[in-house]
């Protein structure tokens, strides 16, 4: 086929790059934009590999040849709904037989797809939720059990099949539903996954009173084929652009028809309160005096194997210690220029290009990403640069017996 891709997201990069590489012929919108990159370089090395066999062309969304165009493939942020507004403003004055399969991947809220049906009544249109996993982007999509669709008309059906079919096997499980249903779906999955992550950091408060290792809890947990252990992981609370959207969008569309529900609202509590826990951890360590303290921090993206920092722990860590008048040496394989960014140049924020360097001189370290790199440790080393040695764990990534008998004070969330 050949496929028309508009938008700049991470779904819009990998969808470009996975249909080129699977035979079909994709012309990618970037008005202004030779090409885009990417953090993940696999994605970079994929795109840029497409480019060179020409499978896919970077072009303007005004050269695209829209009358050849078979579908149209929509990956767009939530804020960014002018923008397919106006692309299929554009598509309308082109001389196109109808009907194309038009498909809105976007992260837009409830009934996104049919505001641009709306605009576009002569098209098939589907809705395929936007499931990429930042750090395992390509896997998220090659490697799922389930696809879950989006479609009004059945006669819909075998043509985003087709258009997947060099991804899946003919006997793949597809999960087909009404438009707005799989849009609720999506945002739900979202809700859910949040839950199970509120829920164990409640838990985890309530272990630590009860002299409780939330590790053991966790572990019974998953072992229960009902439960299962995916995102049960205490910590300092989840974030990210996406998934927070979802789960707020879901928040708010429960308020919106009146449904007396407060479920997801404490899950955005919990887990905002969860972001403060280790700021609380060490006020209550140095008795409510951070003055003066050098605090270090490893971690600032919203997970590992990414640079983005939207909805981060690191935006409320760095907002409390501040107001105590404690200083930040802060230390995260990508994302510091986004952090530069967004807080500038202050006497209060070192950022350091090494993860021992950030350590120096240091009254606490602060794990809040779980990035490989900072998984091993030369504890022997790094007990010589700190000026304390405690180390608060908001990951559980360490093992709490080993690293006491190292010399550490340290704590964990749920842990003992």
């Amino acid at each position: 086929m050949k496929i028309a891709i508009y938008g700049t997201t991470l779904n819009a990069g990998v969808m470009a790059g996975l249909f080129a590489e699977y035979g079909h012929q994709v012309y990618w919108c970037l008005d202004l934009i030779n090409q885009i990159e990417y953090q993940d370089r696999e994605v970079n090395d994929l795109i840029d590999k497409q480019i060179k066999q020409q499978s896919l062309i970077i072009c303007a969304c005004s050269d695209i040849p829209s009358s050849e165009i078979e579908s149209h493939f929509f990956a767009f942020n939530s804020h960014e709904y002018h923008l397919a507004q106006d692309i299929l403003e554009g598509l309308s004055q082109q001389p196109i037989i109808h009907p194309k399969l038009m498909i809105n991947s976007s992260n837009f809220d409830l009934n996104g797809t049919l505001k641009l049906q709306q605009q576009a009544p002569k098209d098939d249109w589907c809705y395929l939720p936007d499931m990429i996993q930042e750090g395992n982007a390509l896997n998220s999509i090659l490697h799922v059990k389930h696809v879950l669709v989006g479609v009004d008309a059945l006669c819909v059906q075998p043509k985003i099949k087709e258009l997947l079919r060099p991804f899946y096997p003919a006997n793949h499980d597809y999960v087909f539903m009404p438009i707005l249903d799989a849009e609720f779906t999506k945002l739900s999955i979202s809700g859910m996954l949040a839950t199970r992550i509120s829920f164990m950091n409640d838990l985890a408060q309530v272990a630590e009173k009860l002299n409780i290792d939330i590790a053991n809890v966790r572990l019974g947990l998953g072992a229960d084929t009902r439960i299962g252990d995916a995102y049960l992981a205490p910590g300092v609370g989840f974030g990210g652009a996406n998934f927070s959207h979802d789960v707020l969008t879901l928040t708010d569309t429960i308020a919106d028809v009146g449904v007396k529900s407060e479920l997801l609202e404490q899950v955005w509590q919990i887990n905002e309160q969860q972001k403060e826990i280790l700021f609380r951890k060490l006020w209550n360590y140095y008795q409510c005096d951070l003055k003066g303290k050098v605090i270090a921090i490893w971690g600032a993206s919203f997970k590992e194997n990414t640079p983005r920092i939207h909805y981060s722990p690191i935006h409320t860590m760095l907002k409390a210690l501040w107001a105590q008048g404690a200083i930040v040496q802060l230390h995260d394989p990508q994302a510091l220029p986004f952090i530069l960014e967004q807080y500038g140049e202050r006497a209060d924020l070192i950022l350091c290009e090494d993860r021992y360097q950030a350590v120096k001189g240091a009254d606490a370290l602060c794990l809040l990403t779980a990035w490989k790199e900072y998984l091993g440790l030369d504890y022997q080393y790094l007990h010589q640069l700190m000026k304390h040695p405690l180390i608060l764990d908001g990951r559980n990534v360490y093992d709490a017996a080993f690293v006491k008998s190292q010399g550490f004070a340290y704590e964990g969330v749920g842990r003992i």
